[in-house]
């Protein structure tokens, strides 16, 4: 099974862990929350983030879902992923994009599900009304 570690500013990671679950069911192990604040150091972050890595990495993989491209979070978890096979940092994370992971990390590959996420988290951006009306944006 592939293991996730979710790594975003505030609790924001904390509320799409919660909520992703309600949907797909508690993950009863190989998920990680980290939260980025104001009241934490950088080093102190960057503990956490190796300390989990060393915890969670595996043969089968490990993606770190990141909130956005070139926040803390991305710049902490890019250094400390870089040169592991299989462990990939995705940023932008949403929902969608965790309750994919969520029901598929353990059936597909590493490679696969990184794909799948990343897919599944583009489906879910869209403009409603023109989607509904056949008048799609973007």
């Amino acid at each position: 099974m592939v293991n996730i570690i979710i790594l975003t500013h505030g609790e924001f990671g904390s509320h799409l862990l919660e909520c992703s679950e309600n949907i797909a069911g508690h993950q009863q192990e190989g998920v990680k929350n980290i939260s980025v604040s104001a009241q934490k150091t950088l080093d102190s972050i960057k503990q956490e983030l190796e300390q989990s890595i060393s915890e969670f990495y595996s043969d089968e993989g490990l993606i770190i879902l990141a909130d956005m491209p070139g926040g803390t979070p991305m710049n902490v978890a890019y250094p400390l992923a870089k040169d592991l096979p299989k462990c990939a940092v995705i940023c932008g994370i949403n929902v969608n994009m965790l309750i994919s992971a969520f029901t598929s990390r353990k059936q597909l590959p590493f490679e696969k599900l990184t794909e799948k996420i990343i897919e599944d988290g583009r489906k879910a951006i869209c403009e409603v009304k023109s989607l509904l009306s056949g008048n799609r944006i973007g």
